[in-house]
């Protein structure tokens, strides 16, 4: 495959080890050539590294089980999830799920990527809703979109909502950045 084909989420082998692709990015810088900057996760050792390949290099591809799964609750140090076709229970450690607890509550759907029955890492939808824990009271009759305060929702994220929003409020917040994007 293409490197330019490639996406988060995606398993390849690169120098005979097994790698997930966390974060990717294509860039073209002026009048220089085109590269794919590609932030990687290794399986075995779970280290990560960022790697430049240029735009027509070739890379290898390999397939994961992707399964849809649901986040029950959290157990010490790991996170128990359902899949929620075989309702098989299965403990995932916190260095896997990372800062993806951020954007998922209780009964929250996701997709768990496995290589050989051994999760490797949580694909989140592009948006969540979450609730407003705490933030401070807004002015009131506040138009202005553009002026911020800080918000804590319900699942410890912290994010800058418009003056607008109170607690208890229900967002809807990106997975990418964590930032707001509009009422729930």
């Amino acid at each position: 495959m293409k490197a330019t084909d490639l996406r988060p989420g995606y398993a390849c082998r690169i120098d005979g080890k097994l790698f997930v692709i966390t974060k990717f990015e294509h860039r073209t810088p002026g009048n220089l050539r085109a590269f794919v900057q590609v932030k990687l996760k290794d399986v075995t050792t779970g280290q990560s590294l960022e790697k430049r390949l240029g735009s027509g290099d070739e890379v290898e591809v390999t397939s994961l089980d992707r399964r849809n799964m649901e986040y029950l609750y959290q157990d010490g140090d790991s996170y128990v999830f359902m899949d929620t076709e075989t309702y098989d229970q299965m403990n995932i450690a916190e260095e896997i799920v990372g800062d993806a607890m951020l954007y998922l509550r209780p009964n929250a759907q996701t997709i768990v990527l496995l290589h050989e029955g051994r999760p490797l890492l949580l694909e989140l939808p592009p948006a969540v809703e979450l609730t407003v824990k705490e933030t401070e009271p807004g002015v009131k009759n506040a138009a202005a979109t553009n002026v911020v305060k800080e918000a804590i929702l319900e699942t410890g994220l912290k994010t800058r909502v418009p003056q607008f929003i109170s607690e208890g409020e229900a967002i809807k917040v990106s997975t990418a950045d964590g930032s707001y994007m509009s009422r729930a």
